[in-house]
């Protein structure tokens, strides 16, 4: 395939910038349009050859039917994630690439920046001192060291917050349903189960993907058996946490503090501006009144590094395809994994 045509979707200025820097390479016609993928929006990908999508962006079972319809043989997510495309629909009908892994330092940054904002309050300390109030009442927060992490997931991510979590002499403890032995002994880590986690944990991070099995795992029940006081951080997925229960937990006081860079119905509200309107939904509205809770727009990604890597890897992956290369980062439609090439089990082709 000769230059493919490429319909850029959920354009953002930043996107624009870099992407156009990393093309200076490639030379690919790209066509940016600001509309998320969805029913209404298909029509803009005809003509193309090839979509680019975000997390946000819809490519339910109908999008892609009429992306196939429209001759689009390839989806290029600049994401992680693709919890948004029906791989079933895409079997032997689309490839879909990602970019499994932009920049595991920069979300282990951002969640320890959570952990600290939010144990030493600057966020709010911030504020006060810009209404000249200079008092630390209520602004009281407690050593790191000493404490309990529990780290749920150890992949990329999680190892990186482990080694940060380490430099302040805390206790980790992980669990993972695929637990790294050498590395839990090169830096003192104990997997325990996830019930074990839950109860001894001081703070609790969330690093693991959105499944079946970890749809709310952080629910009603699982709150019930935390230490008193916890601190839960999700840089993850939003499904993760069952936002009421959440509520519910800070309300009782079960848990102290909670940190959000996802929110389970985040696709309505974040990378937009609503500074001039309303919050329709209440649980948001709600979790943004607490002043025990920070909340950030799912930038734990967004570095400059990141952004690149992102750009450069989407690219890549997009070169591949047009030149008949393996797709390293192709996705699996029933096993979830790149590169699947066990045929019995279904390959993506």
């Amino acid at each position: 395939m000769e230059n493919p045509k490429i319909a850029f979707f959920d354009a953002k200025p930043y996107d624009t910038s870099f992407f156009d820097e990393a093309n200076e390479n490639f030379n690919y016609d790209i066509s940016y349009f600001e509309s998320r993928i969805s029913r209404e929006t298909v029509p803009l990908a005809k003509g193309f050859d090839i979509v680019c999508a975000f997390v946000n962006d819809s490519l339910s079972g109908d999008v892609v039917r009429t992306l196939k319809d429209y001759g689009v043989s390839l989806v290029a997510l600049r994401c992680a994630g693709y919890n948004n495309v029906d791989l079933k629909a895409a079997y032997k009908t689309l490839h879909v690439v990602r970019v499994p892994s932009y920049s595991p330092h920069a979300v282990a940054e951002h969640t320890v920046a959570m952990m600290l904002a939010l144990n030493r309050k600057t966020h709010r300390a911030y504020y006060r001192i810009r209404d000249n109030n200079f008092s630390i009442n209520g602004l009281l927060g407690f050593d790191m060291y000493g404490k309990t992490a529990g780290i749920i997931g150890t992949g990329k991510i999680g190892k990186i917050v482990i080694k940060i979590l380490n430099g302040f002499d805390m206790n980790i403890i992980a669990f993972d349903r695929n637990p790294d032995k050498v590395f839990a002994d090169l830096m003192n880590v104990k997997y325990l189960n996830i019930e074990q986690v839950y109860r001894n944990a001081d703070i609790i991070s969330l690093h693991c993907p959105l499944t079946t099995e970890t749809y709310h795992m952080i629910n009603q029940h699982s709150i019930s058996i935390m230490k008193k006081n916890v601190m839960i951080i999700n840089t993850g997925r939003g499904q993760l946490i069952d936002s009421k229960a959440l509520i519910e937990g800070l309300k009782n006081n079960r848990i102290r503090y909670a940190g959000l860079d996802v929110y389970e119905e985040e696709s309505e509200y974040f990378f937009e501006d609503f500074s001039g309107s309303n919050i329709d939904d209440d649980v948001l509205a709600r979790l943004m009144t607490i002043n025990n809770v920070l909340i950030t727009s799912h930038q734990a990604f967004f570095t400059e590094e990141a952004m690149k890597n992102i750009a450069l890897t989407t690219l890549t992956n997009i070169k591949d395809y047009a030149e008949g290369n393996r797709l390293k980062n192709e996705i699996c439609y029933k096993c979830g994994e790149e590169n699947c090439r066990k045929e019995k089990e279904g390959r993506c082709f």
